[in-house]
């Protein structure tokens, strides 16, 4: 997953409020309305929130009768996940090269 890819995930993570949505989402699939009775947003706040999240994979909508429900993306958190654990993994890379130095005679 390149930078520019990763880059629209963590702004729209960077919300606290789209946070919130995404972690009521992971447990249920919910419509606006239910996610604005469950969080101190607007319903309206909450459709432009998931208008975010949708577009950039995180959140995906469908049509349940009358209403419109919201689900989390497993798959694409499960990239994100794994992009920070490259990230991580060539960090501990790096910090065991500098020990190595630092502690050579």
């Amino acid at each position: 997953m390149s930078t520019t890819t990763l880059t629209p995930v963590f702004a729209a993570l960077a919300d606290d409020t789209r946070w919130a949505i995404l972690q009521e989402l992971g447990s249920a699939e919910l419509s606006a309305s239910a996610l604005a009775d469950r969080l101190p947003v607007t319903r309206q706040a909450i459709t432009k929130h998931l208008a975010v999240l949708a577009e950039c994979g995180l959140v995906e909508s469908y049509r349940a009768g009358r209403e419109v429900r919201h689900r989390a993306v497993g798959s694409r958190l499960t990239e994100t996940a794994r992009a920070l654990e490259a990230i991580g993994t060539e960090w501990d890379r790096r910090l065991a090269a500098i020990r190595r130095i630092a502690e050579a005679p």
